[in-house]
This record gives structure tokens, sequence and C-alpha cells, in this order.
């Protein structure tokens, strides 16, 4: 086994394993899930499409709603970059990738395919495996920890959920791995007085640049590497001493510069996308008034980084989500102190301290960020666990850096004189009881998570509207009219999920989906900025007047009064299963001649 191990191509060999098993997680049942508002928005400037050809305020067919996801060779990167910085409150980059990349595949029955507008990002998740290889070869110079964080990423049920969804997280997550590289070889290059290379300072300033042009949340990564920096500048008095002062300082002054006027470019489209509707959820909530479910959302997707069992409570019986919480909190009391002791197994070690501090500091500055803007500025960015993907690739070094102290036996002696003799028994304990067994199960239970992530068992999106549809066909048996209120893109995309799944019924012949006719959709264009000539209660009542009978109205969020008792229809008093993100009622518009 040694002689295995020792063969030059070994390590490469056990990569693409990772690679492999990551790829397979990713792309394992890519189309699984039904696509959601976020994902519609994606695709459709990504297209280079706009939202604004929906017609509003009348009945449309399904065929009307999904014309913005029919690809036309009309538009290009052009197009693209106007729709989304008119329309949107996202920077261009993933977008015009995903306009070349949807290019090279073939339609799905007129309409862009969800697997080509879902590879992609899987595609760069599978590339953050041996990006992640190498961020931790490069911080603790060992492939072992290189190796063990390689595999955690490629199981991390976080990082299957990014990777499955037609987003931009993962490219986002790319280039914070890059840019974690530079600010390691910075550290270094401030903690042994040596100037950085002008060349890796452009590079750095590149992939910063490109990374706030990506998602603006990655200014929170460059903040929390400001973070360290300023720690390392204050930290053994070197402040005091003035070296802040010296050559290899002004050099990442320089980087800091040129990060900056990158992405400043951004600032305002960035402040007026930030005061449109589509960001007021972000501050709907009041965390003070609920001010541990902050820490405790932080908590669990910190949690999903490393395990994820069957959760899905909307899916699942109550007794397998309660089976799934105790066996998760069972593996996390067992890990943590694991972890834990490896973490402080190799902070003592004088070649890794300083890695450990640095990825270990710019995870609390992300955090601080995180509940500052919560706690402080009201925009509680725990909400979405997409988020997080600011400090997710460090938190994975640090577990494979940990982990792999119980791969290297014996325990070095150097290291253990830097341990508290009250710990050290407990050290040894681990190192006997877990081990490279240890080590195993850990990315075992990681596997089992990947897995459930892609099996639809956890990490589901609450917009779910494969399951209002179903809702739907089994209680409607007259024509439908689905109704809501609009107001921007997302309500847009919310309806055509559901004439997305309604269509996708159709071609599989769903035999709920027989004897009767497709649904139709209504959008009225509620602006409260401004007032309208017309409110959507009274575009409502005008639409319901036009169409014939029988039909249900189905109300999907739809904020106004229905009063459609001179249209000669009545709510159903009907109980109806509850869905996450769905309020919704039912009229029924009899036919006047089989009254």
């Amino acid at each position: 086994m040694k002689a295995v191990a020792s063969s030059r191509w070994f390590h490469p060999l056990l990569l693409l394993v990772w690679v492999a098993v990551g790829a397979g997680l990713r792309f394992n049942r890519l189309t699984a899930k039904a696509p959601w508002a976020d994902e519609f928005s994606t695709i459709v400037f990504s297209l280079g499409h706009s939202f604004q050809t929906v017609p509003l305020d009348q009945a449309i067919a399904p065929d009307v709603l999904l014309q913005p996801l029919q690809p036309s060779p009309a538009a290009g990167i052009g197009a693209v970059i106007h729709h989304l910085l008119t329309e949107s409150n996202h920077p261009p980059v993933y977008f015009v990738l995903a306009h070349l990349w949807m290019g090279l595949f073939p339609t799905d029955g007129g309409l862009v395919s969800l697997w080509a507008a879902r590879s992609l990002p899987a595609l760069l998740g599978v590339a953050s495996i041996p990006a992640m290889f190498g961020l931790s070869y490069l911080a603790f110079r060992s492939r072992l920890v290189a190796q063990i964080a390689a595999a955690m990423m490629a199981v991390s049920p976080f990082g299957i959920f990014l990777a499955q969804e037609a987003r931009h997280y993962t490219l986002a997550t790319l280039l914070v791995i890059a840019s974690l590289c530079c600010l390691i070889i910075a550290t270094r290059s401030i903690y042994y007085g040596t100037p950085l290379p002008y060349w890796l300072g452009l590079t750095w300033v590149a992939i910063n640049t490109l990374g706030v042009a990506t998602h603006y949340f990655f200014s929170l990564t460059l903040c929390a590497e400001a973070f360290v920096l300023i720690g390392q500048a204050f930290r053994g008095r070197c402040f005091l001493k003035r070296t802040w002062l010296q050559p290899y300082w002004w050099r990442l002054y320089l980087v800091a510069a040129g990060t900056v006027a990158g992405s400043i470019v951004w600032l305002p489209v960035f402040q007026s996308n930030y005061s449109s509707e589509l960001t007021h959820w972000i501050y709907d909530r009041k965390p003070f008034s609920s001010w541990l479910e902050p820490i405790g959302r932080v908590v669990a997707w910190g949690i999903t980084l490393l395990v994820s069992l069957p959760m899905e409570i909307t899916t699942l019986p109550l007794g397998i989500v309660i089976a799934s919480g105790l066996v998760t909190l069972t593996f996390l009391f067992w890990a943590l102190p694991i972890l834990n002791r490896g973490l402080k197994l190799q902070k003592a070690q004088w070649d890794n301290h300083l890695s450990v501090q640095v990825l270990g500091g710019f995870i609390i500055g992300a955090l601080v960020l995180f509940f500052g803007f919560t706690y402080c500025l009201g925009a509680d960015l725990t909400l979405a666990p997409r988020y997080q993907f600011v400090y997710f690739p460090a938190a994975i070094a640090l577990i494979g850096a940990a982990l792999a102290t119980y791969g290297n036996t014996p325990i070095s002696a150097a290291g253990m004189e830097s341990i508290p003799n009250d710990t050290q028994r407990s050290v040894v304990s681990l190192f006997k009881r877990g081990g490279k067994k240890g080590i195993t199960l850990i990315w075992l239970m990681g596997l089992i998570g990947g897995l459930t992530v892609t099996w639809n068992l956890a990490y589901l999106q609450s917009i779910r509207p494969d399951l209002l549809v179903n809702v739907i066909q089994k209680v409607s048996n007259s024509p439908v009219l689905i109704a809501t209120t609009h107001q921007h893109h997302g309500q847009t995309g919310r309806m055509m999920g559901l004439a997305w799944e309604v269509k996708r019924l159709e071609r599989l012949g769903s035999s709920a989906s027989h004897g009767t006719a497709s649904p139709v959709f209504l959008l009225a264009h509620d602006d409260q900025r401004f007032h309208s000539h017309q409110n959507p209660t009274t575009t409502l009542q005008e639409t319901v007047a036009g169409l014939p009978r029988p039909l249900d109205v189905w109300l999907v969020n739809f904020h106004g009064g229905a009063e459609l008792q001179q249209q000669n229809c009545f709510a159903v008093s009907q109980a109806l299963p509850k869905l996450d993100s769905y309020w919704y009622r039912l009229y029924r518009c009899p036919d006047p001649g089989k009254s």
C-alpha cells in the first residue's frame, strides 16, 4: 500500500476519483427538481430576453407565458447585458457565460433545455473539487489535507445544492477559492516580510473584479479578507513598529486600490437595484423580534456543509424527519470535538498555524458581516442558504485540515507539546477511537447527505410549483384560471413555474391532465409606486367576466380583494393543503345554464 501511495500517479488518480464522485452527485437527477422563480430569472436573462414581453392584465395561455424561454438567435450578449441591468439586480458575468453555454444545446419542445441551464452550474461545481485541492495544498503544504478537502467538497450537501440550480453561485464559489489562494500568499508575504509578486497582485485584482461582476455579495468576501489583512497588520505589534509602511505592504495597497477601482463601477447599478421591489424580502423580517432565528439559520446552513439527512417535512413522514434530526445531532456530538481537536493540533504546528489563523479569521469576519447586516441594518442575509457561498470554501479547507491530523500516524511529538496536558489524552483517545475510520465515517455521512439532496429529500426550495399544480389538477375538473398580482418579474417567474409544470405533465401524458384544457394565467399588475388606472381586483373581475363557464378561479398570492360575487362565483370551503410560499384560494364559477 505504501508503494502505491508513493507513486507519482497516486494523488492525481485519487483526485480524479473525488472529481468523478462529485460529478456523479451533481449531475445525478439534475432535472428532477421543478424549476423555481429565481431559476427562470437566470434563464430568461441569459437567453437575452425580457420579462416585459409577457402580457399583463389579461388571460394568457401557458405557451404565451413561457415564450421568453424560447431561445432566439437574434438575442446576443448585448441583449443579455441590457435586459439584466435594466430589469434585474445581478451583474452580468455568469449570465453571459450561460448565454454562450445554453446556445450549444438543442431545445426541449421549443423551450430552453432545463438540463442545459443547470449543467453549467453543475460543471462549475465539479471544477470546485480540484480547486479546493489547490487551495488546501497551498494553505497547508500537505497532499493529505488537499485530498481530504477535495473529498469533502465532492460530497458536501451544500455544494451539491448550489450546483443543481440554474444559478450563478458555483461560479462565485470558484472565484472565492481563487481569491483565498491569493490571500494565503499575501499573508505569508506579510509574515515573512517579502513583497507580493506583481503578476500575482494583478491576478488577484482580476479575480476580485470578476467576483463582484458575478455576484455583488462577493464584496463580503473582499471585506472579510480585508479584516484578515488588517488583523495581520496589528498582530505582533507590527503596526507599532510601522512595518505597515514597508514595500511589501504597498503592493497590497495597490491590490486593494485596483480591486476598489474594478468594483466601484457597479456601485450605481447596485444602489439602484437594491432599492427595488426585488430585494424587499430581505428587509421583511424584524431580526430583533426573533433574534435567535438568524443564528439558528446560520448554524443549520453550516451543518449542511458537512451532513444533511432527509429533512423535507413537506414530503416526508414526521417520524423520518425526527429520526434524521436525532441521527444528525448524534453525529455532530461525535464529530465536532474531533474537528476541534484536529484544528488545535494543526494550529500548534508552526508551519500551519498561519493558514488556520487566516482561514478561521476569514470565516469569523464573514459571519460578523452577515450578522452586522442582519441586526444593524435590518437586511437579513441569513434568510437564503445560498449566500453562505461567501465562506463555504474556507470552511471546507479547515475541515480537511482538521481531519488530516487523524490520517497522520503516529502523532508528532512537536505537535503534542503545544497541546495542553489536560487535553492530550482526549486527543490520543480520539486518534485511537477514530483515526482513518473516523475520517471515512465523516466522509460517508457527507456522501449520504449529498444523495439526500439529489433525491429531493432535503434542500428543496419552499417555492414548489409541482405541488401546487398537483393540487389544482386533483381538485379542478373545470377549466382553470390561475391569477396573481404582479409587481416585478419575480411574480412572472412564479407563474412560469406553474406553466412549466403544466406543460411537463402534458408531455408526459399525465392522467391528471386529461379531460381538461390547459389553465390560463392572469398577472394583474399592481404598481404600488403609482396610482394605476385600474387595480388588480377590477382586472380580475373583468377577466373572469370575459371567460366561458364553468370556470375554477385559483387566486395564488393574490394581494387584493376577490369580490367575485357579481361574476356569480363563490369561494370553495373545501380544506386545501398548505404549501410554503403559496397562499391560495379557490372560487368556482358554475355554468348558469346548468345551475
